[in-house]
């Protein structure tokens, strides 16, 4: 699937959010889209964990972890998983791991920088909620679409 956010906002502006984050890409696949799934989160991947072990779908997972960098919430593990698991990609206000394996992934992982430390495992957090970071609300079975210029979310699917 080839898109440009740049053109997606040209062609639907006022339709939809500009995420305001200057997330990194880590996985292979840059460009990603599909609809969201949520977790939130604070340095505890347990949930992050459950949701990639689901059936994707094609959908795209948003965790919002906080924006913490003490610890990351996705490593090469995980993302193998949700990749395995039919997931498009992942965004991630926080940290992964194991960034150089993740590059060779094609799964889309935007994330705010990397962290060696693992997340503690504890069972907190929630799923399939609105998340709002990034001056956007992420609402789940609403759709996310990333490429190499930044985020952007709508309630339509545009492609």
């Amino acid at each position: 699937m080839t898109f440009s956010t740049a053109d997606l906002y040209d062609d639907h502006e006022g339709k939809v959010q500009v995420v305001n984050a200057f997330l990194q890409n880590f996985g292979q696949k840059t460009t990603f889209s599909g609809p969201i799934s949520t977790v939130k989160c604070f340095e505890d991947n347990s949930l992050v964990r459950a949701a990639l072990e689901e059936d994707g779908q094609g959908r795209v997972l948003v965790v919002d972890g906080g924006a913490s960098h003490r610890c990351a919430l996705v490593g090469d593990k995980m993302a193998k998983l949700g990749m395995d698991s039919g997931w498009e990609g992942l965004i991630i206000n926080g940290c992964v791991r194991d960034s150089a394996v993740l590059s060779s992934l094609p799964i889309g992982i935007k994330a705010l920088g990397a962290n060696p430390r693992r997340s503690v495992k504890r069972g907190s957090g929630e799923r399939d909620i609105p998340l709002c970071f990034a001056d956007a609300t992420f609402t789940p079975g609403e759709y996310a679409y990333a490429d190499a210029d930044g985020i952007l979310l709508s309630h339509l699917q545009l492609l």
